[in-house]
């Protein structure tokens, strides 16, 4: 008997059951986490074997490198040998600068300020005078901060700008003893040449600050105050001494400033620049806030470059206004 081939055949498939196939259970979890305990226990007993053996390695070095001394530390830039060295003199300088908004000047600044009066051996303190309000920038009024903050260890000031650098070696920051020394002149600053021009870089004793009443707080914005204080010291009678001998002309210094991204504040309001002069006196008890612009401050440390500083946040009252400060 025959049969139609036309049957088609049929297939079996067999199926095929995997251990991460199907259902996750209780004892595919446990298998996997068994497994992941004897990687690290075997990982952590490689690295232990091989911690073991790199003493035996260190053992079989030469006793001479075994038993060679650690390098002595590197010396704070000379600070220590200030300090017993008799010929930094007896003098401390306190370096200070008023300051608002020019972080990276500053960055340059204290580093560099740092290494001129060190190799000079100077002994200094730099002081950062901070303006943190939002009113217009007070300059002599920072500076008025930083001497009631330079403390008792120091006997005279550097009222220095930020972006002003010397590189004259010939430059001399020393005691002042016989009346305020103006170490950027008109002749040597590379801007200013007016001959009653003591801004910039001025230094005078405490004692010679204090007979002037320090400088006057009511002048906001850029500029001013330095010729206010001219007058100052006049009035108290000492005579401004200027460096000699320098050869380097208005090269004497670097001015680091930037007007093309930072303008100066030199607006005025109504009469303020008739104001300023007719109503100034310096017979107001010298006090770090003073005039129309009463204020706190706070000490905060400094570190830029492994140069130390002290920076002072000042906080000023609202400044009065041209009428106000006549009345004043």
């Amino acid at each position: 008997m025959m049969y139609s081939s036309r049957r088609k055949p049929v297939l079996y498939f067999k199926e095929e059951r995997r251990f991460l196939s199907g259902r996750c259970t209780v004892y595919k979890l446990f298998g996997l986490c068994m497994v992941l305990v004897l990687v690290s226990l075997l990982w952590l007993q490689l690295s232990c074997s091989g911690d073991m053996s790199s003493p035996m390695h260190e053992d079989r070095r030469p006793p001479q490198q075994q038993q060679q001394p650690p390098p002595p530390p590197c010396p704070a830039d000379g600070r220590a040998t200030a300090v017993d060295d008799p010929t930094w003199g007896p003098h401390k300088l306190a370096l200070i600068i008023p300051f608002r908004e020019r972080f990276e000047e500053l960055l340059v600044f204290v580093p560099f300020m740092h290494t001129f009066l060190n190799k000079k051996k100077i002994r200094h303190k730099i002081l950062i005078i901070n303006q943190l309000d939002h009113y217009r920038f007070n300059r002599a009024s920072l500076i008025n901060v930083g001497y009631l903050e330079s403390g008792n260890d120091t006997d005279y000031l550097a009222m220095h700008d930020v972006d002003l650098l010397p590189v004259n070696d010939a430059l001399d920051y020393g005691f002042p003893a016989d009346g305020p020394f103006h170490v950027a002149s008109p002749e040597l600053h590379p801007l200013y040449h007016y001959k009653t021009y003591v801004g910039g870089i001025l230094l005078l004793t405490k004692k010679h600050y204090h007979m002037c009443n320090g400088m006057s707080n009511r002048f906001w914005g850029w500029g001013r105050e330095d010729d206010e204080f001219y007058r100052r010291l006049r009035k108290a009678e000492l005579q401004l001494f200027r460096p000699s001998g320098i050869t380097t002309g208005y090269k004497t210094f670097l001015h680091i400033h930037d007007p093309a991204w930072r303008r100066r504040d030199q607006k005025r309001v109504a009469a303020q620049k008739q104001v300023d002069y007719r109503s100034l006196s310096s017979s107001c008890p010298l006090r770090a806030p003073g005039g129309p612009c009463p204020g706190t401050h706070d000490n905060l440390p400094l570190v830029v470059s492994s140069s130390d500083g002290t920076v002072v946040d000042f906080f000023g009252d609202e400044p009065k206004t041209a009428t106000e400060t006549k009345r004043g």
